[in-house]
């Protein structure tokens, strides 16, 4: 004769949740399930906007300071070729303003002294510049 097992039947009430239970009868700490990561995601986005920010503050101080220095080699190379006279001059200032990848926007001359303004394109937008340099 056959040794037969005898089989207990299982709890099916504790072994799985019923699909409609409400969260209110829920424990505290199975409501909190993936809110890490939530609070992650929200600060690695914030983050990130903070890091992209900060590059547009730093692309737009570099492209001012890039315009800054154009206008200043610019206006000591038109002061340098005043006594050519003004065109003479403000050639040079445009030439080197276009080597240095900006723009003149003018050069005049009050006196002997030179004016230049020259506007430079960068990451984020255009920069100004301007100078004074004399003999």
């Amino acid at each position: 004769m056959a040794v037969v097992d005898t089989v207990m039947p299982i709890d099916r009430a504790r072994r799985r949740a019923p699909a409609d239970r409400d969260l209110v009868d829920r424990d505290p700490a199975d409501r909190d399930r993936g809110a890490a990561t939530v609070w992650a995601a929200g600060a690695i986005a914030a983050l990130a906007a903070v890091v992209l920010l900060l590059w547009g503050f730093g692309a737009a101080a570099v492209t001012r300071h890039r315009a800054e220095g154009a206008a200043d080699l610019a206006a000591l190379a038109a002061a340098g070729q005043a006594v050519h006279g003004v065109d003479v001059a403000c050639g040079r200032a445009a030439w080197v303003i276009g080597r240095m990848g900006g723009r003149m926007v003018s050069c005049r001359f009050d006196g002997w002294d030179a004016l230049v303004e020259v506007s430079m394109s960068g990451g984020v937008g255009s920069a100004y510049g301007r100078a004074r340099a004399g003999p």
